[in-house]
């Protein structure tokens, strides 16, 4: 039985109720598939699962979709249920911030300014200060985050260590359509035509991690991977990014583990992937 929450107080009660480990997963709502596999890997790891979903107005610049993101609570709430959640907190934005303007904010650092941060400014600062004040609420020993947003992840475990938070920050790899798209909430947002074309970030993935065997460079794998969205787009994709990087999101290695990242607009929705790829032989 799922129990709802809309309240610090009740989930304060429903928390402190809870005995052996608990698992967050944190939410902006639109629930699917990817979020479903957040759910089963926090199910199988936790005594516990716990959902938050809260659209967060501090991540969303002055021209951004806050309005228009989708909300379906109701949808939510069957998927969450079929998962095995115990507990869903869904705050009104006045519950999570009763103040109005929350004036203070994490600064993400160097990190947050780069790749999506250069595109979104002050998006990481929205990021990690609701993710911070969901854990201190939620009191989790586990939180799962999706690769799919692998500069949130990355930042998120930043956060953790260097504020000590105790907490375990967990990572699941990103769950895709049959075709390659990476599953986003913002996909809903996509005609046919470009549906289509978003496949063209998935295909500079693909070409990047074929052209990393024995002999392969960084150069090389992005000089593919641009080619490879090049082809699958035919211009109607519009590229905002397209890098390489370790795994921590340092500048891109010689050899061994990377992170190879996309970032595209098509039409008015903007979308990001990644990949995990290894570089020169094993």
């Amino acid at each position: 039985m799922t129990e709802v929450l809309h309240t610090r107080d009740d989930l304060a009660k429903a928390r402190a109720a809870l005995t052996g480990t608990v698992g967050v997963v944190m939410t902006m709502g639109a629930l699917h598939e990817g979020h479903e596999a957040l759910l089963r890997v926090a199910r199988d790891q936790s005594d516990h699962v716990l959902v938050t979903i809260f659209v967060n107005p501090l991540q969303f610049g002055p021209h951004e979709d806050f309005d228009r993101y989708p909300r379906t609570l109701d949808a939510d709430l069957e998927i969450c249920r079929r998962a095995g959640a115990d507990l869903v907190f869904a705050p009104t934005v006045n519950e999570m911030y009763p103040d109005g303007e929350q004036a203070v904010r994490l600064d993400p650092g160097p990190l947050g300014a780069e790749f999506e941060g250069a595109s979104r400014p002050g998006f990481f600062h929205g990021v990690l200060t609701v993710v911070l004040k969901l854990l201190n609420l939620t009191r989790a020993d586990l939180a799962f985050f999706g690769e799919k947003d692998y500069q949130q992840l990355t930042l998120v475990r930043r956060m953790v260590r260097d504020l000590a938070v105790p907490v375990r920050i967990v990572g699941v790899p990103t769950v895709r359509e049959p075709d390659g798209l990476a599953l986003s909430s913002r996909n809903r947002y996509l005609s046919p035509a470009e549906r289509k074309a978003a496949l063209a970030l998935s295909a500079a993935l693909r070409a990047g991690a074929a052209a990393t065997g024995d002999g392969g460079t960084p150069e090389g794998v992005l000089v593919a991977a641009n080619l490879g969205f090049d082809v699958a787009s035919k211009g109607a994709a519009e590229l905002d990014y397209l890098v390489l990087a370790d795994p921590d999101l340092e500048p891109g290695p010689e050899r061994g583990p990377a992170r190879l990242l996309v970032a595209a607009r098509v039409g008015t929705t903007r979308l990001i992937d990644n990949m995990e790829i290894w570089l020169g032989p094993r």
